[in-house]
């Protein structure tokens, strides 16, 4: 007979099975989203063992296995660092912002640490070193070299990462950072009474909340999705029909300007008129902050609110095909799903999120130097570029040099890295260096990539 087994119970029985933390809300998700099926009701909700182990059936060797099959055998899987959770790869401020390309604070750490493991066979810096990250993306070696008592200059031809770089290493006044977020948050939500469009959007989500639970019960609708006895394409576009006059109504009842009156630009292209004059006020009440570090630290979070408002499905927010301006079917979540209408959401979420991330780097942090310079790395001169920036880290730079380069390479014809923030840069009127960028994916792919390679004599 199988196994019945509560959330909790599943949760200790599931962490045994694959030597990896796995909470109750893991199983909860497994619920949620399909994956495994719910047996009872609310308070006494069980699952079958057997479902369970299906799912984790070969957790513990299946993706090793895989990898080694691409990469060889000699591939060291400690490396991969599988088994830490999202929430420790992404952990206080490498979350600031949302980057594509960026290798996990593990794997740096692992190798600028001094400390040795069974794993190690040699120690390649240590405290008070000076680091060269020459393509430093979001700034990922800068910040664990602060955490490790190490020095560390990034170079990146992208003003917009170093920008994110930057204010992950930046020091803070907490308080004072609270207080313009307080101040700015307060100032949105008086610019928001004078529309409807948070009443609109109240109106829209009871709608939405009605239908769906009338045609996409959770978790009956996944699980039957999974089982193959509904047709999702079939099903998800007939509903997604069937709930647009209900929107069309709200639309026109409350007046909703759903486009812009023109579309040169990505920020006019990708948002809604409401949302862009939103972000148009923010942006205009960060420009009165006179502390310039605070003021960019907010002008991140900003960044990050609009890239959550873009007007795009859940599913499209990496490519974006075409601006979202009506309720759809979202195969991601199993529902109809919405446009943004409003940044104060997810302002107020990011806002909470960034000090949280901010206050525990704080306490982890070290006195030493860490700058991102704009620049090619193939030219620039670091220690005059390095002299603008901070004095005090030129001179000891100059006096102490540089221990080594640690850098993870551009991923060759897979990312533009500056369209990736295509918002941000239209936003701020930051130049583009597009053309600095190596094997960008605009440029197309290549079966056959040559390695690029530099002497350490070349980078500085």
């Amino acid at each position: 007979m199988d196994e019945r087994l509560t959330i909790k119970e599943a949760s200790k029985w599931a962490t045994k099975h694959i030597g990896k933390t796995v909470t109750s809300a893991n199983i909860s998700y497994l619920i949620q989203y399909g994956r495994i099926k719910k047996i009872g009701n609310n308070g006494s909700t069980q699952i079958s063992k057997q479902d369970l182990t299906n799912y984790y059936k070969s957790y513990n060797e299946h993706r090793e296995v895989i990898w080694k099959d691409r990469l060889g055998s000699d591939l060291n899987w400690t490396l991969s660092f599988d088994q830490c959770k999202e929430a420790e790869t992404t952990k206080h401020v490498h979350r600031l912002h949302p980057y594509k390309g960026k290798f996990i604070p593990q794997l740096v750490e692992y190798f600028l640490d001094d400390k040795t493991d069974e794993f190690k066979t040699e120690t390649y810096f240590k405290k008070g070193d000076i680091i060269l990250d020459p393509f430093s993306g979001s700034g990922t070696t800068l910040v664990q070299s602060c955490e490790l008592g190490m020095h560390a200059i990034g170079i990146d031809v992208s003003v917009f990462n170093a920008l994110i770089g930057n204010c992950k290493v930046a020091k803070y006044n907490l308080v004072n950072v609270q207080a313009e977020i307080n101040h700015i948050t307060k100032a949105l939500r008086e610019f928001l009474t004078n529309f409807r469009m948070l009443e609109f959007e109240g109106k829209l989500l009871e709608a939405l909340y009605e239908f769906n639970n009338e045609y996409f019960p959770v978790p009956e609708y996944k699980y039957r999705l999974r089982q193959g006895e509904i047709n999702e394409a079939q099903y998800g576009t007939e509903k997604e029909k069937a709930f647009l006059p209900i929107y069309n109504k709200l639309v026109r009842q409350y007046n909703i300007k759903l486009r812009q009156d023109k579309a040169a630009t990505f920020l006019d292209k990708w948002y809604s008129q409401h949302i862009r004059e939103e972000i148009e006020f923010v942006f205009n009440e960060i420009k009165k902050i006179k502390n310039v570090d605070v003021k960019k630290m907010i002008s991140v979070i900003l960044s990050r609110t609009i890239r959550s408002c873009r007007a795009t499905t859940h599913a499209d927010l990496a490519t974006l095909l075409e601006p979202i301006t009506a309720t759809y079917y979202c195969a991601k979540h199993g529902k109809i799903c919405k446009p943004i209408f409003s940044i104060l959401k997810w302002w107020e979420t990011y806002t909470k999120d960034t000090m949280k991330r901010l206050a525990h780097f704080d306490k982890l942090r070290t006195q030493t130097f860490q700058v991102c310079l704009v620049g090619d790395s193939r030219t620039i001169d670091v220690f005059r570029e390095l002299k603008k920036k901070n004095s005090a880290f030129a001179e000891l730079a100059e006096k102490q040099k540089i221990k080594g380069i640690f850098s993870s390479p551009p991923y060759v014809g897979l990312i533009d890295y500056h369209e990736q923030h295509a918002y941000a840069y239209d936003l701020f009127g930051f130049d583009r260096h597009d053309e600095l960028e190596i094997g960008p994916l605009f440029k197309g792919k290549v079966e056959k990539q040559n390695r690029i390679t530099y002497k350490a004599s070349e980078m500085y």
